[in-house]
């Protein structure tokens, strides 16, 4: 179970600390963006190829390279959104009295292009794994992918807690299509699937060998799925999630506290 232990812990770790940084560099002055783009689409690619390389070890080190690949990867497909790169035609506010479909039509339309890029990656991924012994990096793409997609729609159709402080000025205007409200009929049915989904991984993690390349990857994939419920929960429970991020907005060259992000929003509002 040492290796759960391990496996876990890092999982835990990785989350904390590359959120941490992508928060970090997007809080720093706009004319930094392009030296942290060119550098983060770089490793992005080393990434993509790392998955291709590991593709057929099916052993531990397989296990955590592939994870840290599609966990590092999609931070990337972050900070293109944040950063302004890759974003969508629609940049305004959503107009007064605006509702129903008209009203997701121009939220999709902030950030369509991103969901493409989103679109070709994960293509991408699949590709260069295709019946190979290691997709752990895919897999590690789609459920980040996937659970995104749930707190965006949970966003849009309302949480107490937007977080909207947190954003950088030139995207805050996301904010005028998301609704704050108590609850929405959404988020019970998202957080129970997953929190099942969950569950399954970690059942079948246990019948295998601790110390076996499939065993990690379950618990590695279950791991980042919590992590993701846990994100979503931010979004309705009065917790300070912020704290666990402080250091990134009391250390280094920041614009304005209304310039940094919060975890929670980075990763599900765009």
């Amino acid at each position: 179970m040492s290796s759960y232990a391990l496996a876990i812990g890092y999982a835990l770790f990785l989350w904390w600390f590359s959120t941490g940084v992508i928060l970090y560099l997007n809080g720093l002055p706009r004319r930094t963006y392009p030296v942290s783009l060119i550098a983060a689409t770089a490793l992005m690619v080393a990434l993509v190829v790392l998955i291709y390389l590991v593709r057929d070890h099916d052993d531990l080190w397989g296990a955590y390279l592939g994870f840290t690949a599609g966990v590092l990867v999609w931070g990337w497909l972050e900070m293109v959104y944040f950063m302004g790169l890759v974003t969508g035609p629609h940049k305004q506010a959503c107009p007064p009295g605006c509702t129903g479909w008209r009203r997701f039509r121009l939220a999709l339309g902030a950030s369509i292009y991103h969901e493409l890029l989103l679109l070709l990656i994960a293509a991408l991924l699949i590709a260069v794994t295709w019946g190979a012994a290691n997709q752990l990096g895919t897999w590690t793409f789609v459920i980040l992918w996937l659970m995104r997609w749930s707190a965006k729609l949970n966003l849009f159709l309302g949480v107490p807690n937007l977080n909207e402080d947190w954003l950088p000025e030139h995207v805050r205007f996301i904010t005028s299509y998301l609704r704050k409200r108590p609850m929405n009929l959404l988020f019970p049915i998202s957080v129970s699937v997953a929190t099942v989904v969950m569950s399954l991984l970690v059942e079948a993690a246990l019948e295998l060998p601790a110390e076996g390349f499939a065993g990690v990857s379950l618990i590695l994939a279950a791991t980042l799925l919590a992590l993701a419920i846990l994100e979503h929960w931010f979004l309705v429970l009065p917790l300070a999630d912020g704290a666990l991020w402080r250091w990134v907005t009391t250390s280094g060259d920041r614009e304005s506290t209304t310039d940094g992000l919060g975890a929670v929003d980075q990763k599900t509002v765009d």
